[in-house]
């Protein structure tokens, strides 16, 4: 039994039980070297005909090592492998969230478009496991998990292989439920990672229709042999998805798209409609036309004898106002008329705060230069693009910096401690911000690429949401576009 406030492995606090599943027991602690909050899973082994306790643990322990190889944004990291009193414990990324399989619970049948959002970033993690050659082996919605702001994970990679979580076992008994089982997973064969695609298949099969592809049945030898077959019932709550379902649980391991491929697909339903350009449409009555042409150059030449008008007065106007400035006229009345001809304050505000000014609305300075009253505000969207390079140009050499841009919300929903903000970074060697487009009146767009320390990179695409604060821009939200 382990008690709240044991030490484990010298180094980790026990702080909260989170709960008990078929692989081990999870709890919340505190690892008290780099003072972050981790998830922390004893694995129950079981045991096999042949393997002593030893080795069975020892492979626990290379499992675990293996799935610690595995860094990628939308994939629980695995941070350290420890043994304590002869048990093997994984240390991992702490994630305040949600199982997809409570979430599937508490609300029934999700929208196509939430599915294949999840569904694309859980593929984005497997193939980049499968490009380190990891097989997960145990794919299902209980093992994703989803932060509050829609970012999606995968967790327990190899664990199941790890404690000795075998389709069927010697003794003919099922460790864990067949549902979400390939097909020839279910027939003896190994797990690879054409079985891991149809796992992902069968999870999110169930989050958009309510139900595993094979159904649901007490008797797991019973639902076993159902899967073996490799007969589904039909999707008919998928809509768009319906296609990429078929594919991903074809019963022929052969006919699957890999995770790679897998991923494209969903990330291009997943991803929002491109508005249309608006079009005028010609009138049908060549007359009415013509006579419209014939008003609208009498309006331009009435308009014209107007600004040539307002061009005289303008220019006696600054004559006058010269030959005040040699008599004398005062500073302060340059100052205030220098003001009201100044652009608004909006577009004065998008480059920063405005100078300080007195109880009567005067400026306390004196009039700009020339060059700095013609130097134009900054575009709103270009400000956008502008803030989040800047922000990225901090990362991940000056991570306070970084972690000063990001507003309490995105704090709190992301990445509740510098601690866990710098866990992150410190898994990245460097990290590579192009195409920018500002894509909403606060919102922005970006591709990332992540490199990692140990080798590799991978890239993605998101939208961020930015808010004014004290003058400058913050990060208040992240989402994959």
């Amino acid at each position: 039994m382990t008690d709240e406030s044991q030490l484990v492995g010298g180094r980790y606090r026990l702080r909260e039980w989170l709960g008990t599943g078929a692989m081990g027991v999870v709890w919340k602690g505190d690892d008290e070297r780099l003072h972050r909050t981790v998830a922390l899973k004893r694995l129950h082994l079981q045991p096999q005909p042949g393997s002593p306790t030893a080795d069975v643990r020892a492979r626990a322990m290379r499992e675990g090592r293996i799935a610690a190889r595995l860094l990628h944004p939308n994939a629980i990291a695995v941070f350290d492998v420890i043994e304590d009193a002869g048990d093997p414990w994984l240390v991992m990324e702490y994630l305040p969230s949600t199982s997809l399989a409570q979430v599937i619970a508490e609300r029934g049948r999700l929208e196509p478009a939430e599915v294949a959002a999840i569904g694309r970033q859980v593929a984005a993690a497997l193939a980049a496991a499968h490009r380190s050659g990891i097989v997960h082996r145990d794919v299902k919605p209980a093992n994703v998990l989803l932060a509050e702001d829609g970012t999606a994970k995968i967790s327990d990679f190899g664990i199941s292989r790890a404690a000795g979580d075998v389709t069927l076992t010697a003794s003919g008994f099922v460790a864990g439920t067949p549902a979400y089982f390939a097909p020839e997973v279910a027939r003896g064969n190994d797990a690879d990672f054409r079985s891991d695609v149809f796992s992902l298949g069968s999870t999110l099969y169930h989050a958009v229709e309510g139900a595993p592809p094979f159904g649901a049945h007490d008797n797991a030898i019973a639902l076993l042999h159902k899967v073996s077959q490799g007969d589904i019932e039909p999707p008919s709550h998928a809509g768009p998805l319906r296609p990429v379902l078929l594919k991903l649980l074809d019963p022929d391991p052969d006919a699957r798209p890999d995770m790679a491929e897998a991923a494209a697909e969903l990330a291009r339903l997943s991803a929002p409609p491109t508005p249309r350009a608006e079009v005028s449409t010609p009138s049908a009555e060549p007359g009415k036309n013509a006579a419209a042409a014939r008003k609208r150059s009498t309006l331009v030449a009435a308009l014209a004898l107007v600004i040539v008008l307002a061009a005289g007065a303008a220019g006696w106007w600054l004559l006058s106002r010269e030959e005040q400035s040699h008599t004398g006229a005062s500073g302060t009345a340059a100052s205030r008329e220098a003001d009201e001809a100044s652009p608004s304050s909006s577009a004065a505000s998008a480059t920063g705060p405005s100078s300080p000014v007195s109880p009567t609305g005067e400026a306390t300075s004196g009039p700009p230069s020339s060059s700095e009253s013609d130097k134009p505000a900054m575009d709103p969207a270009r400000r956008l693009e502008v803030a989040l390079r800047d922000y990225y140009a901090l990362i991940p050499g000056d991570l306070r910096a970084g972690y000063a841009r990001l507003t309490d919300r995105f704090k709190r929903t992301r990445t509740p401690s510098f601690a866990d903000y710098e866990a992150f970074w410190s898994r990245m060697r460097s990290v590579r911000v192009s195409d920018v487009k500002a894509s909403g009146r606060n919102a922005v767009t970006a591709t990332i690429t992540y490199f990692f320390v140990g080798g590799g990179s991978t890239t993605e695409r998101h939208v961020y949401t930015l808010v004014e604060r004290g003058g400058t821009l913050a990060i208040d939200s992240q989402a994959y576009a």
